[in-house]
């Protein structure tokens, strides 16, 4: 089979699609790849970025989401059968692939009318932006800000912040405005003058923020007011530890369930999962080429 690979650390040029072995599964796995999500971490492993936390071993895979159609099982299988349809995730760096083995436990069937390109980039966007805003609680009444509000965790966490009644407030750059304001989001454009903007917006107290870009957010939060408890950033550790600001993210809801949850909201149609653009395998470097950009606009997707 085909799968994306790179044998040492550094930028997009390192990534290859490579033949490799076809992977066999083992008890409680199943074997399927037809989407697959990019991710930002991904470039931070890729990039050594992350080494003391997420080392990689050499040659390395890559990807968490993925989805499928089921197409052989090992022993022990529970829930699912071959020719299933199913979405989910690997911690094995894996799902940038045609086949990959993955665990029955971390899959759910695809609900009926999910698109492949949603079902297959939702777990690492859609449980992290499921935990950040289980971290700073919003209720009705209260005023919310998410940075990076356009981008593929923003996107989710302003609708589900939404979904909980709270005013919210989106920085983002024009382009992605008349998006924000469709789905319920106030939008407000970041950059010089960005804290008065949101102000303004805010018409006085803002009570919570979340903080999916880094780059001085946090501060920016600080400056407005908000609690750190009810402040979350997926980026800006270290200026989390200096506030006491809470760092929930990729992990904090890291399970089929939450998964489940979100992928029947989506098939509703209650839960817009933008798709940027999709590429065909062969062609991952264009893909982290646009992703690296930071502007993207939702998820960007491999077809392997």
């Amino acid at each position: 089979m085909r799968a994306v690979r790179f044998h040492r650390y550094g930028g997009i040029e390192v990534l290859r699609v490579e033949e490799v072995a076809r992977p066999t599964p083992g008890p409680g796995q199943v074997l399927e790849v037809r989407a697959a999500g990019i991710q930002p971490g991904e470039v931070m492993i890729r990039e050594g970025a992350r080494h003391r936390r997420w080392p990689a071993a050499f040659p390395s895979g890559q990807g968490s989401d993925l989805a499928g159609v089921v197409v052989e099982t090992g022993p022990e299988v529970r829930g699912f059968a071959v020719g299933d349809e199913v979405l989910g995730f690997t911690h094995n760096r894996a799902s940038h692939a045609e086949l990959v083995v993955v665990e029955d436990v971390n899959l759910v069937s695809r609900p009926k009318g999910l698109a492949w390109d949603v079902a297959g980039s939702l777990y690492v966007a859609g449980t992290t932006a499921y935990a950040t805003v289980f971290a700073v609680d919003p209720q009705p009444g209260d005023t919310l800000v998410v940075s990076g509000a356009a981008g593929g965790v923003g996107s989710l966490a302003v609708q589900l912040a939404r979904r909980r009644g709270a005013t919210v407030i989106g920085l983002a750059g024009e382009r992605n405005h008349a998006w924000l304001a469709d789905h319920g989001i106030m939008p407000v454009a970041y950059g010089a003058g960005a804290a008065e903007r949101v102000r303004q917006a805010a018409g006085g107290t803002v009570d919570a923020f979340i903080d999916t870009f880094g780059d001085g957010y946090v501060e920016m939060a600080v400056e407005l007011g908000v609690r750190p408890e009810r402040i979350n950033t997926i980026r800006d550790w270290s200026a989390a530890g200096e506030v006491g600001a809470r760092t929930y993210g990729e992990g904090s809801a890291a399970c089929a369930v939450v998964l489940g949850e979100l992928a029947r909201l989506a098939a509703r149609g209650e839960l817009d999962v933008p798709i940027a653009g999709t590429y065909p395998l062969e062609r991952v470097q264009d893909a982290f080429r646009d992703l690296e950009g930071r502007h993207v606009q939702g998820k960007i997707v491999l077809r392997p």
